[in-house]
């Protein structure tokens, strides 16, 4: 099928990286594994960052020009087989899919879409109006995560749902074999106010109660928080962490591949890509049972998942997985395979096949 792919949130062609400019392009690539000629329709950006701000109807007046402009090009050059859209939610909804796929008549699909009970304020609310709107236009929305799924059905109970798991590309993983260093913890995540400083603050604090078992860390990512970051690591032994800023996916792999345990909180994660390519690389994850994180890691197979918050917890997990090496060994194991048997690119596409083939 003539795909016309949309990110309301964030197009996959913006130039700063992050999880949801990812699982964007993997989509993209999912798609066009499966066959698809997959483009992105528009870099429309309505980002509600704050629901008292009134900003909605400049997006809605903006929206209204794109839509007569790929409209336009439709008339002229025939309009795609279907509209898929990208994680539309309270901040981002999609202004453009469900009026253009009514006026002509194509099939609407979602992945990853949410709607939350919580969100229901101001432009917020409207937006959510707009988002449960698509929901029930959608010939299908593709859920990623148990959450997202009861959101939906919540707010949409006659909403069409499937599951797609998040993935990702394994093929710079699979390449690599794992030689992991005892001891070595490594984390990959951007150095931004909020959520991530949160986790990183969490994860120095349990370093912190670490006394018995010999470790150092590896810290992959910048970003505007990066003083903060620094500071919360400072009481540490500074000869323990080595800070290698950001590095391309190569270099992220290349670190990996000499892990033995990936150590990151995961504070209000949608999921974390990250976490899958660590087990790609056949490292264990130690991580918090919060938001998403359970929908990526295992646990007890792949890693483990000690309760949000639970300072003390944390570090016990990363102290057992640190002294036992035959439960580390077993996890890598598992969590390779889990990751590039089940959530690969190619495990993707064929679900994507499965669910879409239906509708050209």
């Amino acid at each position: 099928m003539r795909i016309a792919f949309h990110a309301p949130l964030k197009s996959p062609d913006h130039p700063v990286p992050s999880g949801d400019r990812l699982m964007g392009r993997l989509l993209l690539g999912a798609l066009r594994l499966g066959g698809h000629r997959a483009e992105v329709v528009s870099d429309l950006r309505p980002y509600l960052r704050d629901p008292a701000a009134g900003a909605l109807a400049g997006y809605q007046r903006d929206a209204q020009a794109e839509i007569a402009r790929i409209g336009a090009i439709w008339q002229r050059e025939g309009a795609p087989d279907l509209w898929f859209s990208y994680h539309p939610y309270c901040k981002a909804p999609d202004l453009l899919g469900p009026p253009l796929c009514r006026r002509f008549g194509l099939p609407y699909v979602t992945a990853e879409s949410s709607w939350s009970v919580r969100r229901n304020t101001g432009d917020w609310a409207q937006a959510q109006d707009l988002v449960a709107e698509g929901a029930r236009l959608a010939a299908v929305n593709l859920c990623l995560t148990a959450r997202d799924r009861a959101g939906l059905a919540y707010a949409v109970p006659d909403a069409r749902l499937a599951d797609l798991p998040p993935f990702i590309d394994t093929a710079a993983f699979a390449a690599l074999t794992p030689r992991p260093e005892p001891g070595h913890l490594v984390t990959v995540a951007m150095m931004r106010p909020g959520d991530k400083l949160s986790s990183y603050r969490a994860l120095a604090a349990a370093l912190a109660r670490l006394d018995g078992p010999d470790w150092r860390l590896s810290i992959i990512g910048d970003g505007a928080a990066e003083a903060e970051v620094r500071a919360a690591f400072a009481p540490l032994p500074a000869e323990r962490i080595h800070w290698h800023g950001r590095l391309d996916a190569a270099g992220v792999a290349r670190v990996l591949s000499c892990g033995a345990i990936y150590a990151w909180p995961g504070h209000a994660e949608a999921y974390g890509l990250a976490y899958l390519e660590a087990q790609a690389m056949g490292l264990p994850v130690v991580a918090e049972a919060v938001a998403g994180v359970p929908e990526v890691v295992r646990h007890g197979v792949t890693g483990l998942l000690t309760p949000p918050g639970d300072t003390a917890a944390y570090a016990a997990a990363m102290a057992q997985l640190l002294t036992d090496g035959a439960l580390r060994a077993q996890m890598a194991q598992s969590a390779r395979r889990f990751v590039l048997e089940d959530r690969s690119l190619t495990a993707a596409a064929a679900r994507l096949a499965d669910v879409l083939g239906g509708l050209a």
